[in-house]
């Protein structure tokens, strides 16, 4: 059977203050096209859906066509929560959009319960789909619980819990089945991406890749937005994100990963780029130099760092050049000083307002005649 493995597609996310929904609407019909172009038996979403917890009914309405669009042609869609995501939310959508083929999981389930999907591939394999969405330090402890119905020990580790688990929904893989494990963290090894959420990525949210069984065929991954592969006893794969979710993955290829598997042996794992969404690149240099390469970024989102002194209207200069520009910056080199020591109280209190306010522009590398007298004025309208 062939999969389709994405996952981080942060539906909703605004970049500097930029809305980036149509081209996470050009994305997701580029990864529609994909499934219908390999026609993929399965797909897996693995977490982060959406950008927030609390999604907008904008990017809402643009994830649940692209869901059913998926499903189309009889495909399995297997879609669980990230830590971005609203796990009650997602429990919300599961009975809705459960009758129409679609696996939502928002919180840890039973084997039993959903928590390890037994379906048919259109190639007629049988596969068996351990999913576990992402879960809090709070939560894995609750999980732990509903595994095993009594009170969990508080005092196992994070990544104790998570194998913990894994093993429970694996407990059925079989030699004639299918067996596939997707989930949403962190294994130690990874390469960042740029725009993971830090608190959810420190080293107490690290599970082991010994929590994936050798009978585990092949592992879906999300959370780190760089496609990557993970050493472990079966093939480990995060998808990455289809589209640069901020300036910190300017340097990555988006993309999502084909994936062929049939009972018995490792799955065979292709990667595909997708190219819907605007690139973003960083760009520096003083102002004739950014007017000199102005017509070499295309149409990609800019962080502009300015090798000049900061002064009055400077931003609004770099826009006029790059209006693409949405993250101004000025190089370390040229940015203000301020000075470690304090004149001491009866020295400021000497000096007015107004040169309290030059001495200022002076220490910090940012004097201007003209912001000075405008002081001068604001102060003398608001004093008179």
């Amino acid at each position: 059977m062939k999969i389709l493995h994405t996952a981080d597609w942060h539906v909703g996310k605004v970049l500097k203050g930029r809305s980036r929904i149509d081209e996470h609407r050009s994305v997701l019909r580029e990864l529609v096209a994909i499934a219908d172009r390999e026609d993929v038996d399965a797909v897996i979403v693995a977490g982060d859906v959406f950008d927030t917890s609390a999604p907008t009914p904008e990017a809402q309405s643009l994830v649940m066509p692209t869901l059913l669009q998926l499903r189309e042609d009889g495909r399995q869609v297997v879609v669980l929560a990230g830590n971005h995501d609203n796990p009650h939310l997602f429990e919300v959508y599961r009975p809705v959009l459960g009758e129409l083929g679609i696996h939502i999981v928002g919180t840890f389930r039973r084997p039993d319960q959903g928590g390890t999907l037994e379906l048919t591939a259109r190639t007629g394999e049988s596969v068996r789909l351990a999913v576990l969405p992402f879960l809090s330090h709070r939560y894995v402890v609750r999980a732990a619980e509903v595994l095993s119905g009594t009170s969990a020990e508080h005092n196992r580790d994070y990544a104790d819990r998570i194998a913990q688990l894994i093993g429970a929904l694996t407990t059925g893989f079989a030699g004639d089945t299918v067996n596939l494990v997707t989930t949403h963290g962190t294994l130690p090894g990874g390469r960042f991406g740029g725009g993971e959420r830090e608190a959810q990525s420190i080293f107490s949210y690290y599970f082991e890749a010994t929590a994936f069984p050798a009978s585990t065929q092949y592992a879906a991954l999300g959370h780190l937005h760089r496609r990557q592969q993970m050493p472990g006893a079966c093939p480990i794969w995060y998808s990455g994100s289809p589209m640069a979710v901020d300036f910190g993955e300017e340097g990555n290829t988006p993309g999502a990963l084909l994936v062929t598997v049939e009972p018995g042996r490792p799955a065979l794992v292709g990667e595909v780029t997708v190219r819907s969404a605007r690139t973003l690149a960083t760009v520096r240099g003083t102002l004739e130099k950014l007017e000199a390469t102005a017509g070499d970024v295309g149409d990609a989102w800019l962080r502009v760092v300015v090798e000049e002194q900061p002064r009055p209207g400077l931003a609004e200069t770099v826009r006029e050049i790059l209006p693409n520009a949405i993250d101004i910056d000025i190089d370390e080199r040229f940015r203000p000083v301020h000075a470690r020591r304090r004149d001491p109280v009866d020295a400021r209190t000497a000096r007015g307002p107004g040169q309290l306010f030059r001495d200022y522009l002076a220490a910090t590398n940012r004097h201007d005649d003209e912001v000075a007298a405008l002081f001068d004025r604001l102060h003398d309208e608001v004093t008179s």
